[in-house]
């Protein structure tokens, strides 16, 4: 059984998440008034090193996973920020994903008035349907398939009654450097093996929608860290506010296997090497999800970049 600490914020609703933690977790804690992803973002620091603090001390009973609230209409980004910048937490913790939940009835127009709401879906791991028993099914697939056109790596799944599988929140990341290639893909997400998943001229959702872009860039060729690096730095600075989520893995020079790297806007963890190529398919393969930010101009940046590194007439 999987030993969930939870943490709240005071507005937190009442949903699914905690349906889940409830069986399995003796640990909650209650943040102060105010927005998770800003006036007590400090207050969600201090409170996880306690956490462990007291969990190495033993004296609140044993977890394996935190799992975090926030309320509705919060902006998850400086939430995930906080675990890439934090060294002391990046010791002690792993961010595994998100979870975004998205009220099968009301969830149309939440996104169509709300941009936060539309940034949830976009930065989620996971969607969660809830209300799916009582949304009509025709909503119900308009609602799915404007979902997947913001974000497609995101799998989802639908909450009947309250009642959904813990497993679906669980697992989601890179647990091992070991990795093979099907665990890749399925953190990548489904279809990212191809070229672009925008799916945005299908539709026709709200303004939001229609900034919002998911592409999948391939390279052939080995990059430099330094090469790779700078082309990053560069998006980030121009445009960091607009890109909402990156991941992927990178083929560097010298490296044994895939540098995995992901990030938030203009901040990123740590990379992590992995120990070895899972496949003979070495190419690098980059996730991005965008606004207002054409997968023409970013294929561009790094193409100059890469150009600027080699000599002329060099390869």
């Amino acid at each position: 059984m999987n030993r969930i600490a939870v943490v709240i914020n005071e507005f937190g609703e009442v949903g699914i998440d905690h349906e889940l933690v409830a069986a399995s977790s003796e640990n909650v804690t209650l943040l102060a008034n105010g927005c998770l992803c800003c006036t007590v973002r400090t207050d969600l620091q201090e409170t996880l090193r306690e956490l462990f603090a007291n969990r190495r001390a033993g004296s609140i009973v044993d977890f394996d996973r935190v799992a975090i609230e926030t309320t509705g209409l919060a902006d998850p980004a400086p939430v995930i920020q906080t675990f890439a910048t934090d060294t002391l937490l990046a010791v002690q913790y792993r961010l595994d994903g998100v979870v975004t939940l998205v009220d099968a009835v009301n969830g149309a127009a939440s996104l169509d008035l709300h941009a936060e709401a539309v940034k949830q879906v976009a930065v989620a791991d996971r969607l969660v349907l809830t209300k799916a028993d009582i949304a009509g099914a025709a909503g119900l697939a308009a609602l799915r398939e404007r979902l997947h056109a913001l974000n497609p790596g995101a799998p989802m799944a639908e909450a009947a009654m309250g009642e959904i599988d813990p497993s679906f929140f669980l697992d989601i990341g890179l647990r091992s450097a070991r990795a093979d290639a099907p665990q890749l893909e399925r953190w990548l997400g489904v279809g990212a093996a191809g070229g672009s998943a925008y799916l945005g001229d299908r539709l026709a959702p709200g303004a939001h929608d229609r900034a919002i872009r998911s592409f999948v860039l391939r390279f052939d060729r080995p990059f430099t860290w330094q090469t790779f690096s700078s082309a990053m730095e560069l998006l980030t600075s121009m445009r960091g506010p607009d890109l909402l989520r990156v991941k992927g893995f990178v083929d560097v020079e010298g490296e044994p296997g895939p540098v995995v790297v992901q990030g938030v806007q203009h901040v990123f963890h740590p990379p992590v090497t992995l120990d070895a190529w899972p496949g003979g398919d070495r190419g690098s393969r980059l996730v991005f999800i965008t606004r207002n930010i054409p997968e023409e101009a970013i294929a561009a940046l790094f193409g100059a970049v890469a150009g600027l590194r080699t000599p002329p007439g060099a390869g």
